[in-house]
């Protein structure tokens, strides 16, 4: 049976994500450390989801900043789900009302060649199992008002996800280096997020290693042709409606996401 504060915390971002209302924080019901009981309030609404016919496309790494992980109180990162109907293609419009309190960073995204079922896989065996990478903007938005969060908000509400655009360009990871890569966010020209990938739990590579380990214990293990997002470059920066946000990462070329007007 589950726990009923989990159902309720499950049912109130549910809520929020179907009528674009912000909630109160999860972590009111949940406490702020139960890290186990946000996950599970997670995989609530992922099923929701599936059975509705969404489908999964790959998943995305959160809190990968050593800062942030601190600022939270946690020594880990957290994942998410990603869903086909993230995909936004590069420089599609996004619609602005539809967003959730939107932010954009800018991340490395694998795209895997393999599936990856062993928790015990190693860094040579992800290296080998990755087809390609391409420069990625993850739109992240938070369903708890005024991004009032802790790690069983973000976690709870599916790791704070939201929508994903993907470069077009893709590249070989013996063609770039993921861990020196430098990564500009540009707004009219101006950089609004600096950063490279030594950011990232000092390499995307580390971050989608813990991806791969855990999803296998998890049960929801990393297919061929899923979508990694590999964990933010850089800070976060804030939306404007009507404004479009280049990320140029260094060797991967650039990707761009584009907002409406209101």
């Amino acid at each position: 049976m589950v726990d009923q504060n989990i159902q309720k915390s499950a049912d109130m971002l549910w809520d929020a994500w179907n009528t674009n209302k912000p909630t109160t924080p999860i972590r009111e019901l949940l406490g702020e450390t139960d890290v186990e009981a946000a996950y599970a309030v997670q995989e609530i609404n992922t099923k929701r989801w599936l059975e509705q016919g969404r489908r999964l496309s790959g998943r995305k790494i959160g809190l990968t900043s050593k800062a942030v992980q601190t600022q939270l109180g946690v020594d880990q990162p957290d994942y998410g789900m990603l869903f086909s109907d993230m995909d936004i293609p590069d420089g599609e419009e996004i619609s602005f009302a539809t967003c959730h309190q939107p932010k954009v960073e800018a991340e490395i995204a694998f795209v895997m060649g393999k599936d990856m079922d062993d928790p015990d896989v190693t860094t040579t065996e992800v290296m080998a199992s990755i087809e390609y990478a391409l420069p990625a903007i993850e739109v992240v938005g938070s369903r708890v008002a005024d991004w009032n969060i802790r790690i069983t908000d973000t976690i709870a509400d599916n790791a704070s996800s939201g929508l994903y655009v993907l470069g077009q360009t893709p590249v070989k990871i013996g063609d770039f280096d993921p861990r020196l890569c430098g990564m500009v966010l540009f707004n009219r020209g101006e950089p609004v997020s600096v950063g490279a990938g030594a950011a990232c739990l000092g390499s995307p590579i580390n971050s989608t290693l813990w991806l791969a380990r855990v999803m296998a214990k998890a049960g929801r293990p990393l297919k061929a042709g899923d979508v990694v997002l590999s964990g933010a470059l850089g800070p976060m920066a804030a939306v404007t409606p009507g404004e479009v946000y280049e990320a140029r990462i260094q060797g991967l070329g650039s990707v761009r996401a584009a907002f409406s007007a209101e």
